[in-house]
Formats: C-alpha cells, structure tokens, sequence
C-alpha cells in the first residue's frame, strides 16, 4: 500500500463539474492497493496517517513537526489512486502490474476510509475509479509519501 500525505489548508475533489468532497485544515491522502495488501496493510497505514507528527505547535516552541492530524482536529481527504503503483523504468508507457485490480482494490480502499472514520475527524473522498480533479492548497509544503508492503 502506498500513501502520499499532503499537509493542507484545504483541499477538495470534483467529478464532471461536481463537488463530492471538500476538507479544511488537515490532509489530503492519495491512496495505491497493491495486488498483495491485506487488511494488515492497512490497519499499519490508519495508524501512521492518523499518528504522524506533521502539523506544528502554534502555542509552544513553533515546532514544525509536534503534533498529528487527531491532534489538532484536522480533516481527511482521501483520494483513489492507482498510478502510484505506476512503474516507469521500462519503456515510454506506465506498467501497473503491481496495482491490485478494481474489483479488489475497491473494497480494500473503502475499508481503509472506514478505519480513518473510526477515529472521529471528518473524512471526506472522492469516488473510487472516476476521473477527478483534485484541487490541493498545500501548507508548507509538506508531502510524504508512506510505503508498507506485504512481500
């Protein structure tokens, strides 16, 4: 599973025209399945986008990096995306061999928005498989890209 964090001041994602998800303070999370993730997978990238320690600490020292999403109260945007499983090195044309197929990678992505959820914060999404735009106003910036593979 491989999931870019985006630290936002807002973001939203729009199909043919229509807005379906809209955040404001938080992260915007661009999410591959691979054709091996499991459930343990996942459970491993909830905890680490929820946890991580990306937002500052406006009352204390300034740190840039003190508190998580949870902590601060953010929002979650969370974005289907099989193209970062997308493997470039050979040829002029992407190969995603390793992205798990639609009919798989569709119940793995809602059960990994429905574990966000059960953390309390807003989350919003897109709509799995459709063609989107994502409007993203990053802050920092600040984009990480975590990676938990079962091999």
């Amino acid at each position: 599973m491989r999931v870019v964090i985006q630290r936002v001041k807002s973001s939203q994602v729009t199909v043919d025209g229509e807005l379906v998800g809209k955040i404001g303070r938080g992260l915007n999370l661009l999410v591959g399945i691979a054709d091996t993730d499991t459930e343990a997978e996942l459970d491993w990238m909830v905890r680490k986008c929820l946890e991580l320690r990306i937002f500052p600490d406006e009352d204390a020292s300034g740190d840039r990096f003190s508190k998580s999403v949870q902590e601060i109260g953010g929002e979650l945007l969370v974005i289907s995306q099989f193209t970062l499983y997308g493997d470039c090195r050979k040829g002029r044309r992407p190969s995603f061999d390793r992205s798990a197929s639609p009919s798989i990678a569709v119940d793995l992505y809602h059960l990994f928005v429905s574990k966000l959820r059960q953390s309390g914060l807003r989350v919003e999404t897109g709509i799995f498989g459709a063609m989107m735009q994502v409007s993203i106003d990053n802050d920092g910036p600040v984009t990480l890209l975590l990676d938990r593979e079962n091999i």
